[in-house]
């Protein structure tokens, strides 16, 4: 008890002086007079029309200061419920300001592949929308790239934002296909230089590991080095699938020798990728495991060292026990007496 009362506070204390107030209405009742005494009045018009003239009835002085105290404990009440009380607290660890995640997400050709239902592609929009709305506390951007990259969403709060663009994620969105990851790469560290020094930055590449580019071991460690981790969303199965075609007349990609163009996940080269950039690979799937595990990922990177164990007070906001019984204390105001009215015969 004697803990609970010495950490007791008000957060907004200026509010306080607004119980001030009472004092000059106290004082207005006590030097202004009744209307029922006012006998000039009188002289002008009966004393049953009086009220209809001035627009006041008559109060007796005992109602009057019955009033003024009701009204001063409601006013008390919601002041103190406005300076904001306090008298419990928890301490929580701190996550260091500005975690960022950016998105690469594939939308080659090799995308359209049905070796998982529907197709890759929108298994992908799939997972990318569960891991927005698990998202809590990380800033997200997204970047959609083939043989080229395109910002789709800067690095931002809004994941409500990203949802309203998924739909665009198509390979349509480009004209010349292919999969060149290094020009995403490239475009994620055009927008990860543009936020604060302190925040920890995150990539995550959602593709099916269909390209062949030199030197992205190479460059996934210099990202590592300088404190960005690239973690990979495979999407597929290792087994793969023939690759739609650009036009209905002409339905699947084909070789040289005539045989379909055949697009397996590239599980090996993506897990290769993952552990060069310092992250972590997951295979997707139809629950939401993979995102919660990358989300966390993302997360623990933010923690503050371990030596550091930086926490801070959550104070424990106590101002709806005030404005509550306020409240119910103003519900009898609200009944009205249904007028009477005398029959006659």
């Amino acid at each position: 008890m004697d803990s609970l009362i010495s950490a007791f506070h008000f957060s907004e204390p200026v509010w306080l002086w607004a119980l001030l107030l009472c004092i000059p209405v106290a004082l207005w009742l006590l030097v202004t007079p009744r209307f029922s005494k006012n006998d000039r009045l009188r002289n002008y018009a009966d004393t049953h029309l009086l009220p209809y003239l001035v627009g006041r009835s008559e109060v007796a002085q005992g109602k009057r200061w019955k009033r003024f105290f009701r009204w001063t404990g409601i006013w008390v009440l919601l002041v103190l419920a406005m300076a904001g009380p306090r008298w419990d607290f928890r301490d929580e660890q701190l996550f260091r300001p500005g975690s960022n995640l950016v998105v690469l997400f594939d939308i080659s050709r090799s995308m359209n592949v049905a070796d998982v239902r529907p197709d890759r592609l929108t298994r992908a929009r799939q997972e990318l929308e569960d891991l927005l709305k698990q998202n809590r506390g990380v800033r997200v951007g997204l970047i959609a790239f083939a043989s080229i990259a395109h910002v789709v969403s800067p690095i931002t709060e809004d994941m409500n934002a990203i949802h309203r663009v998924l739909t665009a994620l198509d390979p349509g969105l480009v004209r010349l296909q292919g999969s060149r990851l290094s020009f995403a790469l490239e475009r994620a560290e055009e927008l990860l230089a543009g936020q604060p020094e302190d925040s920890t930055n995150s990539l995550l590449v959602i593709t099916d590991g269909d390209f062949d580019e030199e030197g992205l071991v190479q460059r996934l460690n210099r990202l590592a080095n300088s404190g960005v981790r690239v973690h990979i969303l495979g999407i597929g199965t290792p087994e793969g699938d023939a690759v739609p075609g650009p036009r209905p007349s002409s339905p699947w990609m084909i070789q040289r020798d005539g045989q379909r163009v055949v697009s397996p996940l590239n599980e090996r080269l993506l897990q290769e990728l993952s552990a060069a950039g310092g992250g972590i690979y997951q295979r997707a799937d139809y629950r939401d495991k993979d995102t919660v595990r990358i989300l966390a990922q993302v997360k623990t990177q933010a923690l503050p060292d371990a030596g550091t164990e930086e926490r801070t007070r959550v104070w424990n906001e106590r101002f709806y026990w005030l404005a509550g019984i306020a409240l119910l204390l103003l519900l009898p105001m609200f009944r009205r007496s249904l007028p009477s009215y005398r029959t006659t015969d």
